[in-house]
């Protein structure tokens, strides 16, 4: 089951917590930008105690989820996963930004462009160690934020409002509806996934409909995850695998499941173990692009 408080971050819960509408699972990335560098003027960084007690004090009307150092790796929480935050800007009517998604995981790194930190001159938040990264993008992956950039990645994105709507992923904050910031501007690589000639997780609202097994939805991506769980022994197909989802993929996947919590001692129980595939199991399974 994934972390409501994330692994290895501080917890500092500053109890303001309110539900999600539910749909897409999505992650919005944001720079803190708290003060306006340039190649010829750069700034000392602001200290990550500064901006912690911020978020946690006169700023909480704008609190993201995560604050991340990507200097030290140092990260604090100030909401669970399944809270919306308030990093976004919400207009009235229209699409609910903070809240439109099963979550929507709000992370802000301590960064602005020609940040100074020991001496040394940061343009981009990809020039810095980006310590911690790793553990963030799997904690986002175990909520069901696929690794991709629906509506374009941070340097190309556009406020495509319907993507938004109907799309699992990443969101940098320049695109989100409603908005008008620009950054983060660039962002660290996805890690740990399986690799590139395999199917990225495509998110949990790919395999389901109305809240139940999407049976009947046609994709080949079924047909390569049916021939997967055959190669590990998990098949429980009478005929197939084939592109249209049926039962017997969904036994299937279960079984996977079910094999996957034995040999890695997860201690997974009940709906853990059950229809939808998660993205630990998908990308342990490794399905194939084509």
């Amino acid at each position: 089951m994934a972390d409501l408080w994330m692994p290895g971050a501080t917890r500092l819960d500053i109890g303001d917590h309110a539900p999600t509408d539910g749909g897409p699972a999505k992650a919005v990335p944001h720079i803190t930008w708290d003060l306006n560098a340039t190649a010829l003027r750069p700034l000392d960084l602001v200290p990550y105690e500064r901006l912690s007690a911020y978020f946690a004090g006169t700023g909480r009307g704008l609190a993201p989820h995560l604050l991340w150092d990507p200097f030290t790796g140092r990260i604090t929480q100030f909401v669970p996963a399944t809270s919306r935050s308030k990093s976004l800007a919400d207009q009235a009517g229209g699409t609910r930004t903070n809240r439109a998604g099963s979550v929507v995981l709000q992370i802000e790194a301590l960064f602005f462009p020609y940040c100074q930190v020991n001496g040394r001159t940061y343009p981009r938040l990809v020039d810095t160690p980006c310590k911690g990264w790793p553990q963030i993008n799997a904690w986002c992956r175990s909520w069901g934020v696929p690794d991709r950039w629906p509506n374009g990645d941070p340097a190309h994105a556009v406020r495509d409002e319907r993507t938004w709507e109907t799309e699992a992923g990443w969101y940098p904050h320049k695109g989100v509806p409603e908005n008008d910031h620009d950054d983060p501007l660039s962002w660290p690589a996805f890690t740990g996934a399986p690799g590139p000639g395999y199917e990225p997780f495509p998110g949990v609202e790919f395999f389901m409909a109305k809240g139940k097994p999407a049976l009947g939805k046609t994709s080949p991506i079924f047909t390569r995850m049916g021939q997967r769980l055959v190669d590990v022994g998990c098949g429980r197909y009478q005929v197939g695998p084939g592109p249209r989802l049926g039962q017997a993929d969904v036994d299937s996947y279960e079984a996977w499941q079910r094999q996957y919590n034995a040999e890695h001692h997860k201690g997974w129980t009940g709906t853990a173990l059950k229809w939808p595939p998660g993205p630990e199991t998908w990308d342990a399974l490794k399905v194939p692009k084509s």
